[in-house]
């Protein structure tokens, strides 16, 4: 463990599904200290595509916003494209470590209560309602950002296999051959799934993908990516929480103009979603 301040430590965690170490940020609540037989409630917050684990705290201020929250903060590494899933391949297990192994380990050790929230962007997104869908009574609240929730839309498909291909990796090996193995596509597939989600409060968000005042300055590679990121979410968080009211489901949804695939409009969003999100972790 390494302290890097009053609150925040960094871990490293062996993982028996992954076979390795990984590392793990937390935010101590705020009165970790004064209460030593408390148990806290819990925000699991997960990390996009090639990025990792300090992504959080190094892009936005989540710490000063839980400055006064008595909340356990976990924020896992799941590799540059891990996809949050225990791959077909039989490995790496991610879905494994952050569900189960790390779960009980911030109980055991780090006083963790029953009241979880999952807050996630752009992959980190996908996987949090991925887990949420998986694993159902685990999380109250479920905060996808800027995610793809479709599998099946030609725009994701595309996305994915590009992002893949970008880390040497076959797609095959994280849910097997889209046709051949459709099952474990549909059972990785937020849009296949909307009555896995009742019993707990969904947010969706996503950008109009039209460049604002924050994008100033930016590369105009980096900018481009950022803009075609972004632009097939918007609909398709739309159409997701559709199905999701009609499955029953407690779900809001917030579409911004501007908005990029970027930290600029995720620091703006984890800001709007801390209130209710606080609220529904109690």
């Amino acid at each position: 463990m390494k302290t890097i301040d009053d609150r925040m430590r960094d871990l490293t965690i062996r993982s028996p599904a992954m076979g390795i170490s990984i590392p793990v940020r937390v935010i101590l609540p705020a009165s970790w200290a004064k209460k030593p037989k408390a148990t806290f409630p819990v925000l699991y917050m997960l990390h996009g595509g090639d990025d990792n684990y300090t992504s959080w705290t190094r892009e936005t201020d989540v710490e000063a916003l839980a400055k006064n929250s008595d909340v356990l903060i976990v924020m896992p590494d799941a590799g540059k494209a891990g996809y949050y899933s225990d791959w077909f391949a039989g490995a790496p297990r991610w879905e494994t470590f952050h569900c189960d192994e790390l779960v009980r380990l911030m109980e055991k050790k780090y006083r963790a209560g029953p009241s979880r929230a999952i807050v996630g962007l752009s992959m980190g997104g996908f996987g949090a309602l991925n887990y949420a869908a998986h694993h159902r009574g685990m999380f109250r609240y479920v905060a996808s950002m800027s995610s793809y929730v479709d599998l099946n839309d030609p725009a994701v498909r595309l996305e994915l296999s590009l992002g893949t291909a970008r880390e040497g990796i076959d797609i095959k090996e994280v849910w097997g051959d889209p046709v051949k193995n459709a099952g474990v596509w549909r059972a990785h597939n937020p849009a296949a799934m909307p009555r896995s989600f009742r019993g707990m409060h969904v947010h969706l968000s996503a950008g109009s993908s039209q460049p604002g005042p924050s994008d100033m300055g930016r590369p105009p590679g980096v900018l481009l990516a950022s803009v075609l990121g972004e632009a097939p979410l918007s609909k398709q968080i739309k159409r997701f929480a559709r199905s999701l009211r009609s499955a029953g489901v407690d779900v809001t949804t917030h579409v911004y103009t501007p908005g990029t695939h970027s930290w600029p409009y995720w620091q703006d969003e984890l800001h709007s979603i801390w209130p209710p999100l606080m609220k529904s972790l109690g």
